[in-house]
């Protein structure tokens, strides 16, 4: 079994149980994420956001059992076509025994795929946290080196603290401006959600 069927067959099985599911797979790229995310959204579930946990960050994406209608249907349909994908059994949207979307499928399969960058890049920056930090880090340091006399040491630390995480925040700002302009020009909307966290939303989902 290769490696894209484990990932299939598990979020097969939550699929299954389950009315809000969580796609985890550590060192996994964002596109396979997308991948996942797409197969998932065919069978009636919603991408929701991402949460990063434990000291690596991972990435834990989160979706939500769609009770629109309309995406039920599609998952209706998505079923009848692809009841039970798998080794040697295809998937929506993708190849057969991997997660490489289709031609027809591969518009979608980014578009989720830049979703996630996005709302990973905005809970990997938190910017009043990284301010607080910049900020914060220098006085401890300063305080340390006046109790410790270790001025040499310290206080090279209290200059780059700020220079680094002021940097971070910057290059996570260029970053998350350049999915922005990608998302926008597909057609998704700025919105803000119930924490009033930056998000996007989009036009229309896909079909199965």
């Amino acid at each position: 079994m290769s490696l894209a069927d484990r990932q299939i067959a598990a979020l097969m099985r939550q699929i299954a149980t389950q009315d809000m599911i969580e796609i985890i797979h550590p060192f996994a790229e964002w596109r396979t994420f997308g991948a996942l995310t797409y197969i998932a959204e065919c069978y009636g579930f919603r991408y929701a956001g991402v949460r990063l946990a434990g000291k690596q960050k991972m990435a834990h994406i989160q979706l939500v059992r769609d009770t629109d209608p309309a995406a039920q249907q599609r998952a209706a349909v998505c079923r009848a076509a692809f009841p039970d994908p798998g080794p040697g059994r295809p998937a929506p949207g993708m190849h057969l025994g991997s997660l490489t979307p289709v031609p027809e499928a591969q518009a979608d399969v980014d578009l989720v795929t830049t979703l996630i960058r996005y709302d990973a890049a905005g809970a990997a920056a938190d910017r009043r946290q990284l301010l607080a930090m910049a900020w914060a880090g220098p006085v401890l340091f300063l305080l340390l080196a006046v109790v410790t006399g270790k001025y040499a040491v310290l206080l090279p630390l209290a200059v780059l603290t700020p220079a680094f995480l002021l940097g971070a925040l910057r290059i996570n700002t260029v970053r998350r401006a350049k999915l922005a302009e990608r998302l926008v020009a597909a057609g998704c909307t700025p919105v803000r959600d119930e924490a009033g966290r930056e998000r996007f939303g989009r036009p229309v989902r896909h079909a199965a």
